[in-house]
């Protein structure tokens, strides 16, 4: 193995945690390869999930302002609408997105590896190119950042064709006239409301009783009442008998009571599994948990004390922003850097329609640690800005303790939702009473001023307490 081979850090995977755990250690002058196994560096889920769903939403956005100013605009789409039509702008997207990622590392000197890699021992990593050919390099540390797939499980026979997954639910060649989703989580719940936007007939179907089961039980019946409003139907609490693919290619859903649904098409999006299968964890002794996610403790390090884990490889809660600030973590630990405070403010953004956003603690949790909670709400049909666009929809809580005072949370739903959270972060970070909102100046109109509206209805409720009291 030649000099050029050894570096101080190898990264395997260019996702949003290698990518910053690769900066973070060039920028600390250290020698740092990347090795990644697609054609473009950013990561498999950037350019067959996150950026093409998200350019997917825009269409229907637009579709569905436009079917709100129906009566200056007549519009409709076309029968066997090809689903590529509706991402005009994503091969720009992804082309900027990858010529960006790509020259960030040239700035920085890291060396990018095309190719699949192996951990031979605890400090080598094989890369084996497309043609076949083998490549051994020496790492004096190693950072795992090798993603996720989509779990499909052996009772769903995913053939994407009629039945697919996140990864090939974008092939489609045509909209289908109607889909059935399996699932309840984030991507289910993304590409349903998408979906039935433009026009699809969706049947949404799960074991738990609503979706996004780790959110707001509020912000979620605003959300279930937005998409079957627009034609979606959600079903809970259910299981999935059997699913078949009858002769013409449709699918047929069976439920454990012995309802049928048939659609055109189906997803399936029933979690994911960590990419390590081929990395050969075993063979140097890093432990695995369930679904093969790695074990890692809070600096990031697996059971091999100078390998790393970081995003989806180590687990929930599995974002593109956590991602990038546990590869950051991991690096500063690894050279004894200060990484910074603890971040336990992870903010969470769901890119359904309409969008939802969370950050601090849920209501169960305030009355828990508080014994109390008071909440204060603001509609959406009390702020000019959400008319205007037509959002009248959503909803923006703050959560305090049982007398006011200091923020603990901060929950919306609505269009804009996902750009909103972070005001809220940022007044839970500073340890703010929820009062700040109300006695400073927000821009009107503007959705912004939900969090006006919602500290007043707080403070409204504390000072009718303490007059009662």
């Amino acid at each position: 193995m030649s000099a050029r081979d050894a570096f101080d850090f190898i990264v395997i995977g260019s996702g949003p945690g290698g990518q910053k755990a690769a900066i973070q250690a060039a920028k600390s002058g250290r020698s740092v390869a990347v090795v990644e196994r697609e054609r473009n560096v950013g990561g498999a889920c950037v350019y067959t999930g996150t950026i093409p769903s998200k350019t997917l939403r825009e269409a229907a956005l637009t579709l569905l302002t436009v079917k709100r100013n129906a009566q200056f605009i007549e519009c409709k789409l076309r029968d066997h609408m090809e689903v590529s039509a509706l991402m005009t702008r994503l091969d720009e997207v992804l082309a900027a997105h990858a010529e960006f990622l790509g020259e960030s590392f040239a700035a920085n000197g890291v060396k990018q590896i095309p190719g699949r890699a192996r951990l031979v021992d605890a400090h080598t990593v094989e890369v084996e190119s497309v043609r076949g050919e083998l490549r051994r390099l020496r790492g004096d540390v190693i950072v795992l950042a090798t993603g996720s797939r989509p779990r499909n499980p052996p009772e769903v026979p995913v053939d994407h064709e009629s039945i697919l997954d996140s990864d090939s639910i974008l092939s489609m060649l045509y909209l289908p006239r109607s889909l059935t989703v399996l699932g309840g989580g984030v991507i289910a719940t993304e590409y349903a409301s998408i979906f039935s936007l433009l026009g699809v007939s969706v049947t949404m179907i799960d074991r738990g009783p609503r979706p996004l089961g780790f959110i707001d039980p509020e912000l979620v019946d605003r959300f279930l009442e937005h998409f079957t409003r627009h034609g979606g139907r959600w079903i809970g609490g259910r299981q999935t008998a059997k699913v078949e693919v009858g002769r013409l290619g449709e699918v047929v859903t069976t439920l454990d009571d012995g309802e049928r649904i048939v659609s055109d098409k189906m997803l399936c999006a029933l979690g994911r599994s960590a990419n390590v299968e081929t990395l050969g964890l075993a063979g140097v002794g890093v432990k695995q948990g369930k679904y093969g996610v790695v074990a890692v403790d809070e600096y990031y390090r697996t059971s091999v004390p100078h390998i790393y884990g970081v995003g989806d490889v180590i687990g929930p809660p599995a974002l593109g922003s956590t991602s990038m600030e546990q590869g950051r973590r991991a690096v500063c630990h690894a050279l004894g850097l200060a990484p910074g405070a603890p971040f336990d403010l992870v903010p969470i953004g769901i890119y359904a329609v309409p969008e939802l956003a969370s950050v601090g603690l849920t209501e169960a949790q305030v009355k828990e640690r508080h014994g109390g909670v008071l909440v204060g709400r603001a509609d959406f049909r009390t702020v000019a800005r959400a008319h205007i666009a037509g959002h009248q929809s959503g909803m923006l809580k703050l959560l305090t303790g049982p007398e006011g005072g200091k923020l603990l949370g901060v929950h919306i739903v609505g269009e804009g939702a996902t750009d909103l959270i972070h005001v809220g972060e940022m007044a839970l970070l500073n340890g703010n009473d929820a009062s700040i909102f109300h006695e400073n100046i927000l821009n009107f109109p503007t959705l912004g001023e939900a969090y006006r509206i919602a500290a007043l209805n707080l403070h409204n409720q504390a000072v009718a307490r303490r007059v009662s009291g």
